[in-house]
């Protein structure tokens, strides 16, 4: 009896951690952490605990909602790819009809929340957000066009203005900077994971860059963004919407990803691209934590 108890545990936490992989929870945790940048960024005063909780609840629930659609669309190409081959749905540890059941309570309770204790507009521009990643992106964009991170990318820089106008109820031109931002971001990050991957893309059919224009073409294009995330960094600081910590801290950043982005076009060894990737996630993750840094402590 006690070992059958052990066993329902064991299964149930099992299929806890599927459902929680489903989620793509790394991600969304970064999405959040830009997400309560632009909240944090769209006042001058705390953030009330109830804007805070119920937005970043929310507006994490349905990102989440949108990952786990990813993960049951995109099942058959998870299978063929050694990076994505174990994921729960690929593998059949969670059928697509109880991942979508998972994903629309998700987006429910995601959305409800964002609409009674927060705001419609946050609510319908997270919403879209969902729509733009789960059907735009992954039902199509992914497979109909190398730009495809290029037009989607929009989705997932969405956030730091979910964040803004959950606190402020309006669409800010500081909050677009911001999305403006990751969204120059994501293709440098996303081609240099896709040049690591490239046999795996070209397996399972995907008109990723590399596969449809080669990898030397991928990595001039990672370097060119690059410069322009480099410029486009400079920014806030110029419209005066930040001070000195986020310039010092953003041109070194920057100068971290455009040496890994000119070390990936003309010294490259077989581990530099998985290094740009990796770094990338650096980049953002830091770049928003010291635009947290420079709101409060301004020089």
């Amino acid at each position: 009896m006690a070992a059958g108890q052990q066993n329902k545990q064991f299964n149930l936490w099992s299929t806890c951690q599927d459902y929680y992989e489903l989620t793509k929870p790394k991600v969304v945790l970064l999405l959040l952490l830009t997400a309560l940048v632009g909240m944090c960024l769209a006042s001058d005063t705390w953030i009330s605990w109830q804007i805070l909780i119920a937005g970043l609840t929310g507006i994490g629930f349905l990102s989440s909602a949108a990952a786990v659609v990813n993960h049951v669309v995109d099942r058959k190409i998870d299978s063929k790819m050694a990076r994505t081959f174990n994921r729960p749905v690929a593998k059949g540890k969670v059928t697509p009809q109880k991942a979508l059941i998972f994903a629309a309570v998700l987006t429910v309770v995601g959305y409800v929340i964002l609409e009674l204790w927060v705001n419609r507009l946050t609510a319908v521009l997270t919403l879209a957000g969902l729509l733009g990643y789960a059907v735009v992106y992954t039902m199509y964009l992914k497979r109909a066009t190398p730009q495809n991170i290029v037009i989607g990318g929009l989705a997932g820089a969405i956030p730091p203005l979910l964040g803004w106008t959950a606190v402020t109820g309006e669409i800010h031109a500081h909050a677009l900077l911001l999305v403006l931002i990751v969204f120059t971001w994501t293709p440098p990050h996303f081609w240099a994971l896709a040049i690591h991957r490239e046999k795996d893309y070209a397996k399972a059919q995907v008109p990723m860059l590399p596969v449809t224009h080669g990898i030397e073409f991928t990595k001039t294009s990672i370097l060119l963004y690059t410069v322009l995330l480099c410029v486009v960094c400079l920014l806030p600081y110029l419209i005066g919407m930040t001070g000195l910590i986020y310039l010092i801290g953003s041109t070194l950043l920057n100068a971290g990803f455009l040496y890994y982005a000119w070390k990936l076009k003309f010294t490259a060894t077989e581990q530099t691209a998985m290094q740009t990737f990796k770094f990338s996630i650096i980049h953002l993750m830091v770049l928003f934590v010291v635009l947290l840094v420079d709101h409060y402590v301004r020089f």
